[in-house]
């Protein structure tokens, strides 16, 4: 039957436009039930006699839950006991629409056979699909749907069923108004809430029910501010609607960007408004008006002689109760105002929060705060995340949660609230066990860390694989060529091999050689669709997640020392001074001789003894590389410092028994060199073969005012950092050396690095040319080609150059530059996650290693607050927070006085300066059960009455009389 199905829509030039559809109706869709006789299954998914303990519904029954339900209560549906549910078109559609990642979590139950999801396409099912009536809001027609296809299926299964009773049909809803229709039309039908509280199987299953501030009848007006009935104290100004923020926008009253919370300050916030070079500051908790860090929001600008800068202060939320707390937000104005702008020409523009446009609220990892109430069910939730705010969940089970790390959802935040209202979702284990806490790293940055299913599994190639005599047909056979690995210890997902030999014409023939990835992921398949969703392998100090299956990563796509393996290789012909004669690209097969590590390439080039084909390569690598290396360093390329380490562990416990900083060879220099020069080649080659969507990397040059900080640290010191361009950063950087400070030039880079912005993928359609340059590495052009085994962009562009050199096929996706964009935004945020997960690993690791441990360290000062210094500790490359109030005595006055024009705390002749030089006690501080850090106490300079005793009796001098080694 055909039909047709209209609606209106507003174009983005903001006409409106009636839209008709033909619409097909069919007799032939089926409902299930394995108990119907009717319907022609061939693999029926709801069971035949569904039982589960109710002591509302005590009959066999199968759950069809509302949109509503689906989209707030996924976490009750995820749970074991919720099986045999009917999930209707309709709510799938509008949960794909509202939140997609409730969607994803929706698909992955209904691929899990056990849990018995059925999708029922009620909207092309004759019975089931009905027209939207004249007038008819679109809430109140779904509802009309649902409950319409409720009453097909009570009647369908009474019909088609041998049992007199039939299986029954109990509709789950929150609305109010939809429940009392669903009444009247003699439906079964009960709230989420009533039917959760009757589960006899499951009674803690009521602290996943998520708490929502009002009806959901009221909520569905998004315009709408979340209030709560009951005549509660207002707290936060009320929520402008949608319409108002929409037109706000488009007039210029209101601006639109992203909230960040600060991690120092709680009453302190920022909004990256795009487009705009300065964050817009917001200070109090009022001002915030219940933002939660990732929310977009809209801001409204506050009369500049009320803009104000960053506190020095370092503040966290130490309130025990609630009521404390709303107390702290009534004298949050107050307290916003006790710490003016330090100068005039510090402020920030700043602003308020006016309205919520799109919550970005996700599952928060964290601990219970203890209750002084013994017994209540009321209770704070602390979110490991300090950016994030206490959440208020209620539960039966705080006393077997205490002492675990949890998961807790933010349902609702309303005006009556401080803090926002959330439920349980699960335990993960206990604080401090290196399982529970790497657990709780790897979902707090969103690492997809699932093994991987039997349908990814399914396109791995058969084993035993071998080389085939096509491959051999349509590749290049270089495994007579002399190839060879260079990479850390313990590697085993070898991305890339090199090589180098003499031409007879006079000049070295160069190879990079890659591992062929893309050979092995074919477009579109689910191998490849969980690649691209992963975008980048996870590495931790005591694991690592791989972006593709181990039969890949460590297995076929490894360049394995001896083993013969699928490449992409790029060829160049170079002069003795590195310049390019000839590129080339091509599928190759190689065979590497070795696969060394970074000590045993340096150890084979040092040795003049050995005159081998693999020395020889390697030496001439080596000069080459030193070449190329400054040949970037004369075009403007920074070197810039980060503090990296390695831990060595216990074989049994697999804990950090020391902490070693890594070192750096010229092997590394050498492998860096070219890896850098295959990814400029292979992008001169993308771009000119897809100028409107090849994937390549850029690194935006930073804003002036970013470098302020650093340009005044430094000038405090008698330095002067030039910005204007990388070059002159470049030289200033090289100049800044100061006689007696050896660690100097390095804690400068480190700040320089931190004024940066990050490097991004981006499709280079969407950008004019002048902004593909990559800063930092001062090339016009860049992309990444060498890592495909562990980054998912190198897939891509490996896809790209094959196309560009005629050695595969083209495919839709890769030619529109909007698709590869949206892929980039994607592998731009994993690859965030990733990098921020393995400091985080670092950190644990840190926290471990220290636990029983009480050590004094050198240490510099990297930065001076108001209440304390941030010191940086070379040898753990770790930073801490030296407190200035004497500990155990918070409200006594401390030694410290800080100095605002000149950024110092003065105790009587001691002054700590940025860069100074301290030794400080390192310790483990366990008082916070949600936050465990390091405590950091003064030993010298000796300040009386703070400064503590040396560890050692030894007398222990301030790093300022050697330099430490490299």
């Amino acid at each position: 039957m055909l039909t047709n199905k209209s609606f209106v829509k507003k174009t983005r030039k903001g006409s409106i436009v009636k839209v008709v559809r033909e619409h097909y109706l069919r007799d032939d869709i089926w409902c299930g039930s394995q108990a119907c006789s009717q319907c022609k299954h061939q693999d029926p998914i709801l069971h035949n006699s569904p039982v589960i303990e109710s002591d509302l519904c005590k009959f066999t029954h199968y759950l069809l839950p509302d949109t509503n339900v689906v989209l707030h209560q996924i976490d009750v549906l995820e749970d074991s006991i919720i099986k045999n549910v009917i999930i209707l078109q309709t709510v799938q559609q509008e949960v794909k629409h509202r939140s997609l990642p409730n969607y994803r979590r929706l698909k992955d139950i209904i691929t899990n056979r056990d849990k018995k999801f059925y999708v029922f396409t009620n909207e092309h099912h004759r019975e089931t699909f009905t027209d939207r009536n004249p007038g008819e809001t679109a809430n109140d027609y779904n509802d009309r749907v649902i409950r319409q296809a409720a009453k097909w299926y009570n009647s369908h299964l009474k019909a088609v069923t041998q049992d007199k009773a039939g299986i029954k049909v109990v509709l789950l809803t929150n609305d109010r108004a939809n429940k009392e229709k669903a009444q009247q039309e003699g439906l079964l039908v009960y709230t989420v809430h009533e039917y959760v509280k009757s589960l006899v199987g499951k009674p803690e299953l009521v602290d996943r029910l998520a708490q929502l501030a009002q009806e959901e009848h009221v909520n569905k007006k998004k315009d709408q501010d979340i209030t709560v009935d009951g005549g509660k104290k207002v707290l936060f100004p009320e929520h402008l609607h949608a319409g108002q923020i929409q037109s706000g926008i488009k007039s210029g009253r209101y601006k639109q960007g992203a909230f960040q919370a600060s991690r120092e300050n709680y009453r302190e916030a920022y909004i990256n408004v795009h487009g705009e070079e300065k964050q817009v500051f917001i200070k109090g908790l009022a001002n915030q008006n219940r933002g939660v860090d990732g929310d977009v929001v809209a801001i409204e600008m506050l009369p500049e002689d009320q803009w104000t800068c960053p506190s020095s202060l370092m503040a966290t939320d130490e309130s025990k109760k609630e009521e404390d707390a709303e107390k702290d937000l009534e004298n949050d104005d107050e307290k916003a105002k006790a710490v003016p702008a330090e100068k005039k020409g510090e402020v920030l523009p700043t602003g308020r929060v006016v309205g919520i446009i799109k919550r970005n609220w996700r599952p928060y990892c964290g601990v219970l705060q203890p209750s002084s109430i013994s017994g209540t069910t009321r209770h704070l939730f602390m979110a490991a995340e300090r950016k994030i705010p206490k959440i208020r969940i209620e539960t039966r089970q705080a006393e077997s949660l205490m002492g675990n790390r949890i998961i807790v959802s933010i349902d609702s935040w309303p005006r009556t609230s401080r803090y926002p209202l959330g439920h349980f979702v699960r335990k993960l284990g206990g604080i401090g066990d290196k399982d529970t806490e790497n657990e709780v790293l790897l979902l707090e940055h969103d690492v997809p860390h699932q093994t991987f299913s039997e349908t990814v599994l399914s396109f791995l190639p058969k084993m035993p694989w071998c080389i085939t005599k096509e491959d051999e047909t349509v590749r290049e056979d270089l495994r007579w060529i002399d190839v060879a690995s260079v990479d850390p210890p313990g590697c085993t997902d070898i991305d890339d091999a090199l090589h180098c030999r003499d031409l007879e014409n006079g000049n070295l023939e160069v190879g990079v050689h890659i591992a062929d990835v893309s050979h092995f992921i074919r477009p579109g398949n689910a191998l490849d669709e969980e690649a691209s969703s992963r975008g980048t392998t996870v590495y931790l100090c005591d694991k690592r997640i791989d972006m593709v299956p181990d039969l890949l990563s460590s297995n076929l796509c490894s360049l394995r020392g001896g083993e013969e393996r699928l490449a992409f290789s790029c060829i160049w012909e170079l002069t003795h001074t590195a310049d390019i004669v000839k590129t080339r690209f091509c599928k190759s097969i190689i065979k590497s001789r070795a696969a060394f590590t970074y000590e045993e390439a340096q150890m084979k080039i040092d040795d003049k003894s050995q005159n081998d084909a693999l020395s020889k390569s390697l030496r001439g690598l080596n000069k080459l590389a030193k070449i190329l290396k400054q040949q970037r360093l004369d075009n403007g390329a920074l070197v810039l410092a980060s503090a990296e380490v390695r831990f060595d562990v216990d074989s049994e416990t697999h804990d950090p028994i020391d902490v070693i900083q890594k070192q750096l060879r010229e092997t590394n220099s050498m492998v860096e060199e070219f890896m850098l020069l295959a990814n400029i080649s292979v992008a001169m080659k993308i771009q000119e073969e897809f100028p409107q969507c090849a994937l390549l990397r850029r690194h935006p040059s930073p804003a002036p005012s970013s470098y302020e900080p650093v340009i005044k640290a430094a000038l405090a010191k008698g330095v002067k950092l030039e910005v204007d361009s990388g070059h002159a950063l470049a030289t200033s950087l090289d100049k800044a050396v100061l006689e007696g400070e050896p660690y100097f030039n390095r804690l400068l880079r480190m700040m320089t690095t931190r004024c940066m912005t990050q490097a991004l993928y981006f499709s280079c359609g969407t950008l004019p040319e002048e902004e593909y340059l990559h800063y930092g590495l001062a090339t016009p052009i860049y992309t990444h080609f060498t890592s495909p085994i562990r980054r998912y962009s190198d897939v891509i562009v490996h896809r790209m150059l094959a196309v560009a050199i005629n050695a595969d096929k083209s495919y839709p996706d890769l030619l529109e530059k909007m698709k590869i964009q949206t892929l980039c935004n994607n592998l731009n945020y994993r690859h965030r996650m990733a990098q921020y997960a393995g400091r985080a690993s670092v950190n644990l690791h840190t926290q471990i290693f220290f636990k029983d441990k009480v050590l004094d360290e050198e240490g510099y000062v990297l930065f001076v607050r108001r209440n304390a210094v941030q010191i940086f500790i070379p040898k753990y490359g770790l930073e801490g927070t030296l407190f200035l109030k004497p500990e155990g005595a918070p409200n006594q006055k401390s030694v410290f006085q800080y100095n605002e024009e000149e950024i110092t705390q003065v105790a009587g002749n001691v002054t700590l300066r940025m860069f100074d030089p301290v030794i400080v006690q390192v310790s483990s501080e366990r008082s916070n059960i949600q936050h465990t850090r390091l405590r950091l106490r003064l030993v010298k300079p000796i300040v009386p009455g703070f400064s503590v005793a040396p560890k050692d009796t030894s007398d222990v001098e301030p790093p300022t009389k050697k330099q430490k080694t490299r």
